[in-house]
């Protein structure tokens, strides 16, 4: 089962974080590098999404609208459900690390590789994500501020305004440029990748120094890590299920719920992690690190189902091969070989 090398990097970045905090001027250059950073992240994603794909694929409605669903209403509904679990299983903080990983839009490209490995629907598996992301940007902040409450900044101007310029600005910026520099972020994707995954980075230290320099880490114990790892698989578990089984009662084909099951059972960490250190401030550190463990828990358990998928497509469709026997051999024909 594969484990994502970037969470080798965050988990890196957490410990550098832990050793080396940044505190009084430093703090403040790596707050104002992680607020511009989070600003470029989303004018990426601006110029990066397909406006005419996305609204090519509104063909296909039902779909979407069924990923949207289990993204925005079904993982929120079972989010607020575990609130039972604090404090038998979870605190507080760790709770609303949870519920705010539910809030969060799908994965992109993740879906799209396991959706293909699977031998899905392909093109419904990247307008859904591509959806996902759009709506995230708007209804994840407003979902956090109305299930979060004061621990999310709630719904005063400050956070709003706060929200409107890092994340929505800049997205909406670079669907507008997009025109002009699509071109060019397509033909330098790969170093552009690179510069958001390292922005990502720094959002990640800056939380976590912020997290060490208050103490707040001696509120986590390994006994409580284990059980959020716990209710994390079981909420992933619930998922797989239901966007399986779900897609299946609305008589979705079988590539078609391959997509959903993919796209509607996964949470993008690239959009999660900035969003979280916008709507949490000095307390993202815990509400982030739900999200991390959940991302590298959906690559491994997505990872065995796609090639599972996989291997039953071809059975379906005869392509499986089977060893055919051996040939005899010269000396077998006949009377029999020859011996001396």
């Amino acid at each position: 089962m594969p484990i994502d090398p970037y969470i080798l990097l965050l988990l890196g970045t957490v410990g550098l974080a832990a050793l080396f905090p940044a505190r009084g001027a430093a703090a403040d250059v790596a707050s104002g590098a992680s607020t511009a950073a989070i600003a470029f992240l989303f004018f990426l994603y601006g110029v990066r999404l397909s406006t005419r794909e996305a609204l090519d694929g509104l063909k296909h409605w039902r779909l979407h609208v069924t990923v949207l669903a289990c993204t925005f209403v079904v993982f929120p509904l079972l989010g607020l459900a575990a609130r039972g679990l604090v404090p038998v299983l979870l605190t507080h903080p760790l709770y609303q690390g949870l519920l705010f990983l539910t809030l969060v839009p799908s994965t992109i490209q993740s879906s799209i590789a396991f959706t293909s490995i699977a031998r899905g629907n392909v093109p419904a598996a990247i307008c859904a994500g591509s959806f996902s992301s759009l709506v995230g940007i708007v209804i994840t902040p407003l979902l956090a501020a109305a299930v979060l409450g004061s621990s999310a900044g709630g719904f005063s101007a400050d956070s709003l305004v706060q929200i409107v310029l890092q994340l929505l600005v800049p997205f909406l910026a670079g669907q507008v440029l997009r025109r002009w520099i699509g071109g060019f972020v397509t033909r330098h994707k790969k170093v552009l990748g690179l510069v958001d995954r390292g922005s990502i980075l720094l959002v990640v230290y800056t939380a976590f120094s912020e997290g060490m320099v208050q103490g707040i880490w001696h509120q986590v114990s390994p006994l409580r890590l284990g059980g959020l790892l716990v209710v994390e698989a079981v909420l992933l578990a619930v998922m797989l299920a239901l966007t399986w089984y779900g897609a299946k009662a609305l008589r979705f084909g079988r590539e078609d719920r391959i997509a959903i099951q993919f796209a509607g059972s996964k949470k993008s960490l690239a959009s999660g992690l900035p969003m979280a250190s916008v709507l949490f401030g000095a307390h993202a550190s815990l509400a982030v690190l739900p999200l991390m463990l959940f991302h590298q828990m959906q690559l491994m358990v997505c990872a065995v189902i796609a090639k599972r998928r996989s291997h039953d497509a071809l059975a379906d469709a005869g392509e499986v091969t089977v060893p055919a026997p051996a040939a005899p051999s010269r000396t077998a024909v006949g009377t029999g070989s020859r011996s001396r």
